[in-house]
């Protein structure tokens, strides 16, 4: 295995939201079973790719990766080689563990002015886009380049495609009312920790009626936050692509 090959293991296990962590050998001293900079990557399910030593060392490694990710801190692990210690190889050595959590999933259903700026933003941000629209010629990379995953559908198909949990979350701003209707139809159906829908209060007053007339109770009609965004006094569509990403920022670091 070579670092590229782990590097690249990195790269997609990053697009695709997957948590991992990176054990790198920082400091070794006489016969230790690898020098400084090997590297091991640890999976959320504990499979590995590449080494930092094997034996006693790795194990400890992989726990401790393990235990990085759930919490989310970063680790350094001491390793005196010696026989009293349970090693047999003498020297010593030293493991740094980096944590790369899961990714927020985001799904942008519209990629007009507003979806392209909150797809943009939401990607240096760290969120993980996928950005939904039907309009092939809306739904290119080179408009998009912070959306993950781009679905070139109608709304109502695209849930076909999306897995949303309760970590979810989902910004709706699709060209029309009725598109944006079936948006907030698909996401209840889910269990999306998140729905925003970008609009006026007449807009929110009329989707919160029709959905009452289509049997949707209180609690989820209650799900859905119309206008979407924080009240920042936004104007242009980068101004109220900040108004979102704040609030989902705001809402993905509540414990």
């Amino acid at each position: 295995m070579t670092d590229l090959e782990l590097y690249e293991e990195m790269a997609r296990l990053a697009r695709l939201g997957e948590p991992f962590a990176l054990a790198t050998v920082i400091a070794h001293s006489g016969s230790s079973p690898r020098k400084s900079g090997a590297k091991m990557l640890v999976r959320g399910d504990g499979t590995v790719l590449g080494s930092v030593g094997g034996g006693r060392v790795e194990l400890e490694s992989v726990e401790a990766a393990l235990a990085a990710l759930g919490d989310g801190g970063h680790r350094t692990l001491p390793f005196v080689l010696t026989e009293d210690q349970g090693f047999a190889c003498g020297g010593s050595m030293t493991v740094f563990i980096e944590p790369q959590g899961r990714r927020t999933l985001l799904v942008m259903f519209g990629t007009g002015h507003v979806g392209r700026a909150v797809t943009a933003l939401a990607h240096t941000c760290g969120f993980r886009v996928v950005a939904v629209d039907e309009r092939p010629d809306c739904s290119t990379h080179a408009l998009l380049p912070g959306a993950d995953t781009i679905i070139c559908a109608p709304v109502k198909d695209s849930f076909r495609q999306l897995a949303l949990d309760r970590d979810s979350f989902a910004v709706i701003a699709t060209p029309g009312h009725l598109h944006d209707f079936d948006a907030v139809r698909g996401c209840l159906a889910t269990e999306t920790g998140f729905i925003g829908l970008l609009g006026s209060r007449r807009k929110r007053e009329t989707l919160l009626a029709i959905l009452e007339k289509e049997g949707f109770g209180e609690e989820q009609r209650g799900r859905i936050v119309t206008p979407v965004g924080l009240d920042i006094g936004a104007q242009t569509p980068e101004e109220i692509a900040v108004s979102i990403v704040g609030q989902l920022i705001q809402l993905r670091k509540k414990p």
